[in-house]
């Protein structure tokens, strides 16, 4: 292996067969990454302990974020792996700033705690989590609402992104990315931003493609990483409705997975890098941590297996945010800008 850990596992992977991705820039990032939202079912330490052992199965990027309230013990994972020897060059490293501190000084301070939560000198990326400064109490329900909810407002998230435009300036922060935004938002902040953001955290899956907002990214050099790459399993019973589909469940990843002899949930993750996004799924179990990860460096699909997923596009948005909503809002559709419109912002005019 290019580089080692102490007690690496006999089916680890090397590091150097998982595929990268170049960024806006030059920088190289691994094509898949270990998440560290566990926070409704497993605790921080449980979480901290999944990144140490994915460190030592090859892993080399380390998905996190400041709400999901483990930086700290992730931290502790992460030292010990570098104690350990592994070099911190070799780990990308990406946080995400709350919606409690979109004001710019309370998104500087959002970074720097990150920073001494995780032991780093920096971060390799940080993502504006939502693009709303509209936030909730952890566990809160879809029906939760914050009083001071507000639509989009652009030059709000401009004088945020400005804060942490001086981050990279300062060498604490290499990339900015979004996360959860739309293509409207995205092209202003194109056009504004001094630092383009380098990658788009988005939700991805078969029956979530996103194929306006992916393509939109692509053709702009901003690199998309997929969240709930297995069609979220896992997440919390306040996220589901009865009209969510189950993308494992699906005939066409069924009969892929049967043609490769692999668990339906590995199909997605192949599809994923094939397409071009980096998916980071939460695992807590050394098997299937692994097996995710060796899943992508081995038996790629076909062409034709890819073009057949295609078919699995559903509009299956699972995580939809409504606790994000302000008042006078319509529905959780109204924070995606489904209709080409920003809600508060475009549709007056």
């Amino acid at each position: 292996m290019t580089d080692t850990l102490p007690d690496v596992p006999a089916d680890a992977v090397d590091p150097a067969l998982v595929p990268q991705r170049v960024l806006a820039g030059g920088a190289r990032i691994p094509a898949i990454g270990v998440g560290t939202f566990g926070s409704d079912r497993y605790g921080p330490d449980e979480v901290a302990a999944a990144v140490a052992g994915a460190l030592r199965a090859g892993y080399r990027l380390v998905d996190c974020a400041s709400v999901y309230g483990n930086e700290a013990q992730v931290g502790a994972a992460l030292a010990g792996a570098f104690e350990a020897g592994l070099p911190r060059e070799d780990v990308f490293v990406m946080s995400k700033v709350w919606n409690d501190a979109h004001d710019p000084d309370a998104a500087v301070a959002s970074v720097h705690r990150s920073l001494r939560d995780l032991r780093l000198e920096h971060l390799d990326a940080v993502f504006v989590h939502w693009p709303f400064p509209n936030h909730h109490p952890p566990m809160a329900e879809t029906d939760a609402r914050d009083p001071h909810a507000r639509p989009y407002d652009h030059d709000a998230y401009l004088a945020l992104w400005r804060a942490l435009e001086g981050l990279v300036d300062a060498g604490l922060v290499r990339h900015l990315g979004t996360s959860n935004t739309t293509v409207p938002k995205l092209r202003l902040l194109l056009a504004d931003a001094r630092v383009r953001p380098a990658l788009n955290e988005m939700e991805l899956h078969p029956t979530f493609q996103q194929e306006e907002l992916f393509s939109f990214c692509v053709e702009h050099d901003v690199l998309p990483v997929g969240y709930s790459p297995l069609g979220s399993p896992s997440r919390p019973e306040r996220d589901r409705t009865p009209d969510d589909v189950a993308d494992t469940e699906l005939p066409v990843v069924r009969e892929i997975a049967a043609a490769h002899g692999v668990h339906p949930a590995l199909v997605c993750l192949k599809w994923a890098v094939a397409r071009g996004q980096v998916p980071i799924p939460f695992a807590v179990k050394p098997a299937q941590y692994t097996a995710n990860l060796r899943a992508v460096t081995e038996d790629p699909l076909t062409p034709a297996e890819v073009e057949a997923l295609r078919s699995a596009e559903r509009g299956n948005r699972l995580i939809k945010g409504q606790v994000f909503l302000w008042p006078g809002s319509r529905s959780w559709r109204d924070l995606w800008d489904e209709d080409g419109t920003i809600p508060g912002r475009d549709e007056e005019g």
